[in-house]
């Protein structure tokens, strides 16, 4: 082979790549433009949940179920995962379909303000 012909052929495959570089960088620029719009809308979504959860638990409290403080209430959905929440198995995990009085005593006994 020529000299000529090297050159020609390092020239053909170097512009070969680049047009291939030049391929991938609008390929990863739509990517990047779908990963965006994927994100945008999954925040848009996550904030109209927050705002939906809040409704339905005023909604709730306004149909006269007994309401919570916040901290008894995370104390319910640990219980409602599957972990005693009272002093004597605090973070144990519950047996399925077991209940624990100490854990609901816990969760819905009596405040101390109304104790008194």
């Amino acid at each position: 082979m020529s000299e000529q012909q090297a050159h020609e052929n390092i020239y053909d495959r170097f512009a070969q790549v680049t047009k291939q570089t030049r391929e991938l960088v609008a390929n990863m620029e739509q990517l990047q433009n779908q990963i965006t719009s994927v994100l945008e809308q999954n925040v848009e979504l996550s904030i109209e949940n927050d705002h939906l959860r809040k409704v339905i638990k005023k909604m709730k409290d306004q149909n006269g179920e007994p309401q919570l403080s916040g901290s008894r209430q995370n104390l319910k959905e640990l219980y409602q995962q599957g972990f005693h929440v009272c002093n004597e198995y605090f973070g144990k995990r519950l047996a399925p379909g077991e209940s624990c009085a100490f854990c609901t005593d816990v969760i819905f006994g009596h405040d101390a303000d109304q104790a008194k």
